[in-house]
């Protein structure tokens, strides 16, 4: 038996710290959240699966339970609701019969395109909060040692999922007088 490399103080003074802050950022997180999707008649469940549906472009039930850190009945009932909404198609594989999967519809694109376009960073605690931060180093805090935590929790799946969320919307949008757009598609793309 090896032994172990810290205290009982310490791992309890990590987790309550870690469980403290967590809660108290989740608090204003949720709160900034809920505020940005009200417009448009979501919780925070279904526009995460609305998120999570466009940036998987055709994810399996599980995956959106996974990715989206809730259970798969909570993933399939909203998933419902949102194709009662128009919002979302579900469908099966040819080769994959046992899983569902949804896809964005076009009404559903809409929403999130437009929810992108609606984002105000300086009606936002978490973003206030950060910008001191951003002033003194001149970026945002990237919480590596967060992400580090979530991917030994989750795993490599999970955080290859965050990142590709995150690239599309580095390389799918663009800025246009302080908003976020997506490019309007060619007539070469539309071909």
């Amino acid at each position: 038996m090896t032994e172990k490399q810290y205290s009982m103080k310490e791992a309890m003074l990590f987790s309550q710290r870690i469980a403290q802050l967590s809660k108290a950022l989740w608090k204003s997180i949720e709160k900034d959240w809920q505020q940005w999707i009200k417009p448009f008649d979501l919780n925070i469940n279904e526009h995460h699966i609305l998120w999570i549906a466009y940036h998987l472009n055709g994810a399996s039930i599980s995956d959106v339970a996974k990715f989206g850190v809730m259970h798969v009945s909570t993933a399939f009932n909203f998933s419902k609701k949102l194709e009662e909404r128009g919002l979302l198609k579900f469908s099966k594989r040819e080769n994959d019969k046992r899983n569902t999967y949804i896809q964005l519809t076009a009404e559903g694109e809409k929403i999130l395109v437009q929810l992108m376009e609606t984002y105000k960073p300086d009606e936002y605690a978490v973003f206030s909060g950060a910008l001191p931060l951003r002033d003194l180093y001149g970026k945002f805090p990237e919480i590596i040692e967060m992400m580090a935590i979530v991917r030994n929790i989750y795993g490599d799946d999970f955080m290859e999922i965050f990142e590709r969320c995150f690239n599309n919307i580095e390389n799918g949008f663009v800025e246009e007088d302080g908003t976020l757009k997506k490019p309007e598609k060619s007539e070469q793309e539309l071909a």
